[in-house]
């Protein structure tokens, strides 16, 4: 019968080769590996509302309107963890910012997405995205860099 790791062994392991770590602390402490789960859960989730807040330079109060909910519930988002029915709009949004980030310093970000854009019918992308329409921004986002556009 394999002895049980101990939970020094399961963090030494954690930083060499984390998925074994992971199948190791399940083995120590399925419990612990439980919590330790839903803790990630929560808290990787807000990474994205978090970049979005910091890149686009919103206030949570903001960002909540962009989602289209209240302040409060977005505070429950970014301690409890994203709503799976709102996971979509989270990723379009994070995938626009992601965009943004590889093509603009990020200190010109926040003019990028206050600035109107004839594309748009003259709103500017953080007004496209106070509508709630987030495919939109991702789309435009994505069409500001395609290169083919501008190629002969």
């Amino acid at each position: 019968m394999a002895t049980r790791p101990t939970m020094h062994q399961v963090t030494a392991l954690a930083t060499a080769d984390p998925e074994r770590a992971a199948a190791a602390l399940v083995t120590a402490d399925a419990e612990v590996a439980a919590r330790l789960a839903q803790y990630l859960e929560r808290h990787l989730s807000a990474e994205p509302l978090d970049r979005f807040e910091r890149v686009w330079q919103l206030s949570s109060s903001q960002a909540a309107a962009v989602f289209g909910v209240s302040r409060q519930a977005y505070a429950k988002w970014r301690s409890g963890g994203i709503p799976a029915e709102r996971r979509v709009d989270v990723r379009l949004a994070d995938q626009a910012t992601a965009s943004l980030l590889a093509h603009v310093k990020v200190d010109r970000i926040p003019v990028v997405v206050r600035r109107p854009s004839a594309a748009l019918g003259g709103r500017c992308l953080l007004d496209v995205a106070r509508a709630n329409d987030l495919h939109a921004v991702r789309d435009e986002v994505e069409a500001m860099f395609d290169l083919r556009r501008v190629q002969p």
